[in-house]
């Protein structure tokens, strides 16, 4: 019983939460990729409830947000880490070895792309492009890009953060 109360107290600061950004904009479709970036940047990702919050608030079905959400990489609707490591597999940074360096974040992190661990410290993401394919490969803590990358130092930013966090 105590659970639900909770969970009901977290969906009320939510759905209040995402009232206020959506009292910033217009009832117009075209505000949607904006509404849905000033959600993805509070809570870093896009919960199921404030896709329901903008259906009705823009008179638009659930099925084309979701569609909008998945069509572009930014957004997500899984929480993320504290540290998000995203590994560009894009041509250039493919071609240069960036397979492996995902490879290592998955079995140093004991997790798949696309999930978060139990502690939620790390994610990982496949990227395509980061847009920085003169310094491939590439793989990216939050918004710090690690150019000529190699799982050496991948291991040691892993390690930093690590220590940081106090998980050594």
């Amino acid at each position: 019983m105590e659970y639900e109360n909770c969970t009901k107290c977290v969906d009320k600061k939510l759905i209040k939460e995402t009232n206020e950004i959506l009292s910033k904009y217009s009832k117009q479709k075209d505000n949607l990729i904006a509404i849905l970036n000033d959600i993805q940047e509070k809570y870093g990702y896009i919960p199921k409830q404030s896709q329901l919050e903008i259906s009705n608030y823009l008179s638009i079905p659930m099925a084309e947000i979701y569609g909008v959400i998945t069509f572009y990489s930014r957004f997500t609707t899984n929480p993320k880490g504290k540290y998000n490591i995203s590994v560009c597999l894009g041509t250039a940074c493919f071609v240069k070895g960036s397979q492996s360096i995902l490879e290592r974040a998955k079995e140093r992190l004991k997790i798949e792309a696309g999930k978060t661990t139990d502690d939620g410290l790390f994610s990982i993401d496949e990227v395509r492009c980061v847009g920085a394919c003169g310094l491939a490969p590439v793989f990216m803590v939050n918004d710090e890009v690690y150019g000529n990358a190699t799982v050496k130092e991948l291991d040691k930013v892993i390690d930093e953060i690590m220590a940081k966090e106090g998980k050594n």
